[in-house]
């Protein structure tokens, strides 16, 4: 308890706490549909990018997280409009925009010598959150909020049929983009936090461990959503005490929960 007491008397550790929070919840709701429409590779694709883009920022003296999401939420627009007009099916687009922009941001770093430090980008910092970040994330979560309340039954549409939702008449190309702008801040969000090659779990995990007990899509998103604070805070807590990078240990106990709910899903049919 000591402990615990300790770790929240730190600034650092609360701005952490409140971001990493809100951008667990955020993800968990924006990856909802992102999963159930097999399209989930997007955020791993898009936080190469914001790697590059943060190693871009930092070799030309910019502020790297107002350098990021323009350049991600372009790279978004890129991948969608793949998917619509051209040949290259969607994976594949991922896949060569994730591996390119990974190697172009591990390239520019390089040519900056030691004073960009590409583990902090690759696997996060709890020392790199600052204020500015804190009401970027709760307006993020705030607007996730507002659109699931409004738009539920249309986010549900375009989740499992999207071409039946535009035959009804959505515009499933203006939801297509909302949701593309979305996940490409909370990436470059949370990616200061996890780190470009964990970022994408955030979004993953909480929708399948709460996949393996519910079928609905509502109890999916609600479960889901409470999983990742849950997993978050746990993974901060644990990170602290053990003194293991936050990132990694955040993915750990969301694995840990994902294994034990498939096990218990398991014995339940059994």
């Amino acid at each position: 308890m000591n402990s615990l007491l300790e770790m929240f008397s730190f600034g650092f550790m609360m701005r952490a706490l409140i971001v990493g929070s809100l951008i667990s919840l955020s993800a968990a709701l924006v990856g909802t549909p992102l999963v159930l429409k097999k399209n989930s590779m997007l955020g791993d694709g898009l936080s190469h990018v914001a790697f590059g883009a943060f190693a871009l920022a930092s070799v030309l003296g910019f502020a790297p997280l107002w350098v990021a999401i323009p350049i991600v939420i372009i790279a978004s627009f890129f991948v969608l409009r793949i998917n619509e007009n051209s040949k290259i099916h969607g994976d594949s687009a991922v896949a060569l925009m994730s591996a390119s922009a990974l190697a172009i941001g591990t390239f520019i770093a390089s040519l900056a010598g030691t004073n960009t430090d590409i583990n902090s980008y690759l696997f996060g910092s709890i020392l790199s959150v600052s204020e500015t970040e804190v009401f970027l994330a709760l307006g993020l979560f705030m607007t996730v909020i507002i659109i699931y309340v409004l738009f539920h039954n249309k986010i549900f549409a375009l989740t499992f049929d999207e071409k039946f939702a535009r035959a009804i008449g959505i515009n499933t190309k203006l939801y297509n983009a909302i949701f593309a702008i979305l996940c490409s801040v909370l990436i470059v969000l949370g990616m200061r936090l996890m780190g470009a090659l964990l970022i994408s779990s955030l979004i993953i995990f909480p929708t399948l461990s709460a996949q393996t007990i519910f079928k609905n899509f509502k109890l999916v998103t609600i479960v889901g959503a409470i999983l990742a604070v849950v997993n978050f805070v746990l993974g901060l807590i644990i990170s602290y005490l053990c003194e293991t990078p936050t990132g990694a240990t955040v993915v750990i106990v969301n694995l840990f929960t994902l294994v034990v709910l498939k096990i218990l899903n398991r014995l339940i049919k059994k």
